[in-house]
């Protein structure tokens, strides 16, 4: 089964639709590559998504995610760990058990798991990062790009009322052609008035944010 096989609507809004059970789980269940940018990154939602399908624990699935500079202190303690060499990835987890957490790890450790921080770079972006693209692909070499959310929140009891925008590449190819290129740009450095790190090269050079505003978000 692939992308082409899920049956997709072009839209899906909170007050008709569960964002989570119908379009994520099922996209995230049948791809073997995730994109994604998101303002806003916690240990829970990585967590959540590389248990999401099969194909992580397969080896499989490959996720590339690009997000903003802050974080929660519990969160950022926790990606370091997970990311950066200089620890020795000793985990004493609270609201997530240590097993998942492990779990996450060996993910992290078998290359399946990267991630890189945005930072604008120019007066032109004020605040933080917070695009809000994301690309599914899957082994038949179909696509699936989506817009809208501007976090990832994979709590099935959905607590923002948003709306996601979906295109395949079988019925928009030149706009998810668009979507890829974009990120790729991202990934590569290659977008004006933004700075992309490592996560690592961003951790040593204290370039990531602890933020309490988040606390009340998520």
């Amino acid at each position: 089964m692939g992308l082409r096989d899920i049956e997709l609507k072009e839209e899906y809004r909170s007050d008709v639709d569960n964002i989570v059970a119908e379009f994520f789980f099922p996209c995230i269940s049948n791809c073997i590559g995730y994109d994604r940018c998101v303002e806003f990154l916690s240990i829970e939602t990585l967590v959540t998504i590389s248990m999401a399908s099969e194909n992580f624990a397969g080896g499989k699935t490959k996720l590339r995610m690009i997000t903003g500079h802050r974080f929660r202190i519990s969160d950022l303690n926790l990606f370091a760990k997970l990311f950066s060499k200089k620890f020795t990835k000793s985990f004493e987890g609270k609201l997530i058990k240590d097993t998942k957490i492990q779990r996450l790890q060996n993910i992290v450790d078998n290359g399946q798991i990267e991630i890189k921080i945005a930072i604008p770079s120019s007066e032109h972006v004020v605040d933080s990062f917070s695009e809000r693209i994301g690309i599914f692909k899957d082994e038949h070499e179909q696509a699936v790009a989506f817009t809208g959310t501007s976090r990832e929140s994979f709590s099935t009891h959905t607590r923002d009322f948003e709306s996601v925008d979906v295109f395949t590449s079988w019925n928009d190819k030149s706009r998810v052609e668009r979507k890829m290129k974009d990120f790729e740009d991202l990934w590569d450095n290659k977008t004006r008035h933004i700075r992309v790190y490592d996560f690592a090269e961003a951790d040593k050079n204290s370039l990531l944010k602890y933020s309490t505003n988040w606390i009340l978000k998520d």
